[in-house]
């Protein structure tokens, strides 16, 4: 590929990955609007690991003390804070991990519609706006803090929230619909604090993009067509990772103090873009 193409798809990609403004819509308009060849899925794999890397190292001292209280409540069979958002993780992984199984067929065709797509992008904006408005109305002032002083703590998180969202997640199967937007959706819909909805959806971002990866990976090394050029996989793994790094640090600045509504519009003013280009 031209490095042009390289750094607009990885940068795409790194943006996208994480904001609530679907990373299937932008992807479509290189490919469709510009012409451009498609990518391939060697690099498809690679600029997933970076975004993945991104939000392991960025969650890394959070990683390591939820993992390891997740393995010792059970083994010692006793929960704590901390092991109880793992189980929440793996938990409200499966919905999604189940749907990807059942429908990837039908995901892999019919969804992948740009009409779809379209609709998708402007309906869960406008469904995060409204998430958004009604979660803003809640004055935090006088709710008792079982969060702790942190204001994306994940220690007042009920179990009946972490299965909602992992449903929700599973929506975000059907393109458009934005895996970090639908679940930040239902973080709000649910009470959620803005901050832990964001760390909780970017955390369990974590296995889906791994198992996303690893598939991948694996339909790749089946296949002895496809030629994998390590030097683009490279650059293009080494800018999505950078990218991601930054919009997740900036993002969860950014949502303490202001709510969704640039990225409402911005979804709807790109949904409309859609049809009106590819109607």
């Amino acid at each position: 590929m031209p490095i042009t193409h390289i750094v607009v798809l990885a940068l795409l990609q790194g943006l996208t990955e994480f904001l609530p403004v679907s990373s299937s819509a932008h992807l479509i308009f290189p490919s469709q609007l510009l012409g451009w060849e498609d990518q391939g899925l060697a690099f498809d794999v690679a600029v997933h690991l970076g975004t993945l890397l991104a939000v392991i190292i960025y969650y890394m001292s959070d990683l390591v003390q939820i993992g390891t209280h997740t393995i010792e409540s059970a083994i010692k069979r006793k929960q704590t804070p901390l092991s109880r958002i793992g189980w929440f993780i793996i938990i409200a992984t499966i919905p999604a991990a189940v749907a990807g199984l059942l429908l990837e067929p039908y995901i892999a065709t019919v969804a992948r519609s740009i009409h779809v797509i379209a609709y998708t992008t402007i309906g869960f904006g406008i469904l995060l706006g409204i998430a958004s408005y009604i979660n803003r109305k809640i004055n935090w002032s006088t709710i008792v803090n079982i969060q702790g002083r942190r204001s994306d703590s994940l220690r007042g998180m009920t179990i009946h929230q972490a299965i909602i969202i992992g449903f929700a997640q599973a929506l975000a199967l059907v393109p458009g619909t934005s895996r970090s937007g639908i679940t930040l959706t239902a973080g709000l819909f649910l009470g959620m604090r803005p901050e832990a909805a964001a760390r909780f959806s970017f955390l369990l971002s974590i296995p889906i993009i791994l198992a996303s990866a690893l598939l991948e990976g694996i339909k790749l090394f089946n296949n002895e067509t496809i030629g994998a050029n390590p030097i683009e996989m490279l650059i293009g793994g080494v800018i999505s990772f950078v990218t991601s790094i930054i919009v997740i640090s900036l993002f969860m600045r950014y949502i303490s103090k202001s709510g969704m509504a640039v990225f409402v519009v911005y979804r709807v003013l790109l949904g409309v873009a859609l049809l009106y280009f590819f109607s």
